[in-house]
């Protein structure tokens, strides 16, 4: 008798530990932030949550799709989150939240001599604005009053749009943005929004789990190495 409980007690099933189970991201093209260079996707973002994984020891995957899949499955797919997102009073009870991966400033561009001229938001509605279906910004503009807008699959779509003068202005990050105008002929119209950007995962997404991204991410930014992470990007910020 004692054999047959042994036996039936080791073919049970056993709960698999959290270090087991696999993280999904998903995330989009918006460097340096995240991008491809070749087949490995890289960027100030891709970096902080490798480091993340790594400290916290859970294997994971990451795919780079347009914002509005990528988006779109993390608040469908169980174990799957989506970077970097912006944190907002709309999309706080959507998600569970490890943040800050940085905290950005939205201005609105145009490109030089388009004509363009808006000394605040409010003069800036008569203009068309282009941006990224299901990204946060095409939320600020709409609860801002904008209705001109123009909406692009991704942020590489908008930004041809603009340089090609297809519409007169775009949201982007401040801090993308210094680096674009070095490449681009665009220039700053006014600011848009300021918000925290992090990881926003499943609703469903294991609580312990969560505590423990959240951990290894507040050590990267107390130690330093976030900080150390844009500026290897060309990013000057701190938190």
């Amino acid at each position: 008798m004692k054999k047959l409980l042994l036996l039936a007690f080791l073919t049970l099933p056993c709960a698999a530990p959290a270090q087991s189970q696999t993280v999904n991201f998903t995330t989009e093209e918006y460097a340096p932030f995240n991008y491809r260079d070749g087949k490995v996707i890289k960027g100030a973002t891709v970096e902080q949550v490798e480091k993340v994984m790594a400290d916290i020891g859970v294997d994971y995957t990451m795919e780079m799709l347009p914002w509005a899949r990528a988006y779109s499955l993390a608040q469908s797919q169980p174990m799957t989150c989506v970077f970097a997102t912006a944190h907002n009073a709309l999309r706080d009870p959507l998600f569970k939240w490890i943040e800050p991966l940085l905290v950005d400033r939205n201005i609105l561009i145009t490109r030089k001599g388009s004509g363009v001229v808006a000394n605040d938001l409010e003069a800036s509605k008569k203009y068309t604005v282009g941006t990224q279906r299901e990204d946060y910004t095409e939320m600020v503009l709409r609860q801002k009053g904008f209705t001109k807008l123009d909406i692009a699959t991704d942020f590489n779509a908008t930004l041809r749009k603009l340089l090609g003068g297809r519409i007169d202005m775009m949201p982007i990050s401040e801090l993308y943005f210094e680096k674009l105008k070095a490449d681009q002929p665009v220039e700053v119209v006014t600011m848009l929004s300021s918000q925290p950007m992090g990881i926003a995962c499943h609703k469903d997404f294991p609580s312990d789990l969560q505590v423990r991204m959240q951990t290894a991410l507040d050590k990267l930014i107390t130690d330093g190495t976030q900080k150390e992470i844009f500026l290897k990007y060309g990013l000057h910020l701190g938190n």
